[in-house]
């Protein structure tokens, strides 16, 4: 069966995440149905990531298996065609090789997460960024931010659900910036690693902010990562302001 990737933007907030559960409005549920208008048979389609509810997508990558030969560009028309009106978006589609695989084939997840800094209520950014009152010490939350970076036993920073065999994984990127934009000055982290446990990309924001308000000193960061304790952690940040923005791959199939 013809092997197709699929490059997928989604906005988060109608979907339970990715995943498909049953009974529940998901990512993954509605591009299977749209496969299946393509195709009369039951789909099911394998992602790099499987982001939560209220969580979005810049980049997520899935791959899905047809029964006949499909040119990229048409295929993605028509899903997108079958996919309104929910805020999904085929944005790039390419064939490739039947044993490549969106999740395992993966070298390096890439995630975004923004925060809004004003008083005034977030109308375009709404449902898009963490909105907080109250400016934030960039880089107070830069020097925090670097106690993370390498091979941790991240315990602290994982979900108390999490299905990881491992707490330990390698950080390999966290970098903490202020844009200034239209609508007000953000802060934005950009988060790169092979593979993340869950919920902890939000609780390393979480944790971060505190540290940007002034509630925590960079060092605690350094005590809570030690602690091995999710008890330890800041508080979980809101989804609405994640984003997976990118996946890496040995050979760009895009491209």
């Amino acid at each position: 069966m013809p092997r197709y990737a699929l490059k997928i933007e989604y906005h988060g907030a109608p979907f339970v995440g990715w995943q498909r559960q049953k009974g529940q409005t998901s990512v993954q549920g509605a591009v299977e149905t749209a496969l299946d208008r393509l195709e009369r048979r039951d789909h099911t389609i394998a992602a790099a990531g499987r982001t939560d509810a209220g969580v979005h997508a810049l980049g997520q990558v899935a791959h899905c298996d047809m029964e006949s030969e499909w040119d990229p560009f048409r295929l993605s028309e028509a899903l997108n065609y079958h996919l309104k009106p929910a805020p999904v978006a085929i944005v790039a589609c390419a064939p490739v090789a039947e044993g490549w695989h969106a999740r395992f084939s993966a070298l390096e997840r890439q995630y975004l997460f923004r925060i809004l800094m004003r008083r005034a209520p977030a109308t375009h950014q709404d449902g898009l960024v963490w909105q907080v009152k109250h400016d934030l010490d960039v880089q107070a939350m830069r020097t925090a931010a670097a106690h993370l970076i390498g091979r941790h036993d991240f315990t602290t920073f994982r979900s108390t659900i999490c299905q990881a065999e491992s707490p330990v994984k390698t950080l390999d990127q966290l970098n903490v910036t202020r844009v200034e934009t239209p609508q007000g000055p953000e802060v934005h982290f950009d988060v790169r690693a092979r593979s993340f446990l869950h919920n902890q990309v939000r609780s390393f924001v979480g944790t971060l902010e505190r540290v940007g308000v002034g509630s925590w000193h960079p060092e605690q960061v350094t005590e809570a990562l030690a602690a091995r304790d999710r008890a330890a952690c800041g508080p979980v940040c809101p989804p609405q302001g994640l984003y997976l923005a990118h996946v890496t791959y040995d050979a760009d199939p895009f491209r």
